[in-house]
C-alpha cells in the first residue's frame, strides 16, 4: 500500500488542526487504501531554515533535516491540515516545504483546510503556486472547513457532517489514482 503523510500545519498552542487532522487520519485509515502516517509539525520542530546548502544539493548538514529528508522520501502522497492565517497558510508550513526539493517531487498533494467563511481556501490557492515548484502534484478534490469550530466538541474531537465525510472519501480516491499514476514518473 502507498504511504499516504498527512502534514498538520498549525503549531500553535489550541490548535483546531490537531482534532481536525486527528480526525481526517482516523478517515484516511477507515478508508484503507494508503499506509497512513502524520507529520506534525509542531512535534517535529523544525527550527527555520537553516541548511547552509540549496536543498537542491541533498547536502544536509544538521540531523533534524535529515529525519525529515527521510520521512517526506519515504512517502508516496500527502495531505496538508492547513489554517488560513491572514489569507495565507502558516510560516511553519511553509518552512517544512522549503527544507528539501526532490523528496516532494512527482506525489500526489490533497488538501484539508479549515477557517472562517473562506474555510482555509485562499491558503489552499497560495499553497497550490509553491508546490507546483517542486513538482507536487494537487489534486482538485478537498476538503474545506468552514467555521470549524462549529465540529470541535467540548472533549476536543470533531464531529464531521456527511459532506466532511464525503469529501475526504472523494479526495483520498483521487489521491490513490494520481500516485499511481505518477509512481511512473518517481520509477
Amino acid at each position: 500500500m502507498p504511504l499516504l503523510t498527512i502534514v498538520i500545519a498549525s503549531t500553535r498552542p489550541g490548535r483546531a488542526g490537531l482534532p481536525i487532522g486527528e480526525w481526517f487520519t482516523a478517515r484516511a485509515r477507515a478508508h484503507g487504501a494508503f499506509e497512513v502516517g502524520v507529520a506534525d509539525l509542531a512535534e517535529w520542530n523544525l527550527p527555520m531554515l537553516d541548511e547552509p546548502n540549496h536543498p537542491r544539493l541533498r547536502q544536509y548538514t544538521h540531523e533534524h533535516t535529515r529525519a525529515w529528508s527521510a520521512a517526506v522520501a519515504a512517502s508516496d502522497a500527502f495531505v496538508f491540515v492547513t489554517p488560513e492565517y491572514n489569507y495565507g497558510y502558516t510560516a511553519p508550513l511553509k518552512n517544512a516545504i522549503d527544507y528539501l526539493h526532490y523528496e516532494w517531487q512527482n506525489k500526489p498533494l490533497g488538501f484539508v483546510s479549515y477557517g472562517g467563511v473562506a474555510a482555509g481556501t485562499r491558503a489552499v490557492q497560495q499553497l497550490k503556486q509553491v508546490v507546483a515548484a517542486l513538482k507536487l502534484l494537487p489534486v482538485v478534490e478537498a476538503v474545506s472547513i468552514p467555521f470549524h469550530t462549529q465540529f470541535i466538541d467540548e472533549d476536543g474531537r470533531v464531529a464531521a457532517n456527511e459532506v466532511m465525510e464525503q469529501a475526504a472519501d472523494t479526495m483520498l480516491d483521487a489521491l490513490l489514482a494520481t500516485e499511481a499514476a505518477l509512481r511512473v514518473l518517481r520509477g
